[in-house]
């Protein structure tokens, strides 16, 4: 730390030390964990925003969201989720309506929310340009390979679908930022505009899908609604 000149300067550290202190203190002795009691020292309450209202209409006990950035972290996000559950079911005996569970799917795990049909016409095209191949085809996939059932052992999704995901009641945030990037990749000339690919892939999400303005949004607006956070890759 460098010297501080001036008696100001060093009344001024001492009231900061004094305050983080007694923040401490109050912790201590209210269960409260310090970094609450500090953090709360700043009065900070987030802002609200309609958009983010279906966070609060999951119902739940307890809320988690499962970040993946990639077409493993889409599949390994399925895993965490049938973890977490069977847990809290075998721990708690919590059923699947006593969790809120958000998977949220963005970069390149994005297109794992899709639909086979849209994977068939544009999956090649975007196999080659996430570097992606299908474990049954060892080509760039022409369908949602999340959703299929035909995989070789060992694969990270341990065989849970999105679909199967779907039905277990957990929800899905789909970054619209990368919806409109895999778009561009699947717009080919003399093909549909990069506009029309956009709208259908807005329709042809899987279920319980919501829109979100980016996954990274999704991610701060989760965790300030309550959600904890588990980052899948």
């Amino acid at each position: 730390m460098p010297p501080m000149h001036g008696s100001s300067q060093r009344r001024s550290f001492i009231s900061r030390l004094a305050a983080g202190t007694a923040a401490l203190g109050a912790a201590l002795a209210t269960g409260t964990s310090p970094l609450q009691a500090m953090t709360a020292r700043e009065d900070f309450t987030p802002a609200r925003h309609p958009q983010d209202d279906w966070f609060d209409q999951i119902p739940g006990k307890h809320r988690i969201y499962f970040d993946a950035v990639s077409p493993k972290g889409a599949a390994e996000g399925i895993t965490f989720a049938s973890n977490y559950a069977l847990a809290n079911k075998n721990g708690y005996a919590l059923e699947a309506t006593d969790l809120a569970i958000v998977l949220g799917y963005r970069h390149f795990a994005t297109p794992f929310a899709f639909s086979d049909a849209v994977w068939a016409k544009y999956g090649s095209a975007w196999g080659k340009a996430i570097g992606y191949t299908d474990p049954v085809t060892g080509a760039p996939p022409v369908r949602n390979v999340w959703n299929a059932k035909d995989l070789p052992g060992n694969q990270p999704n341990r065989g849970v679908t999105v679909d199967m995901a779907v039905s277990r009641g957990w929800q899905f945030a789909v970054c619209d930022l990368a919806t409109h990037v895999f778009a561009s990749i699947a717009a080919a000339p003399g093909g549909p505009s990069a506009d029309d690919i956009y709208a259908e892939l807005k329709r042809s999400t899987l279920g319980n899908a919501h829109f979100v303005a980016a996954g990274i949004v999704a991610v701060n607006r989760a965790q300030e609604r309550g959600y904890t956070f588990s980052y899948v890759g």
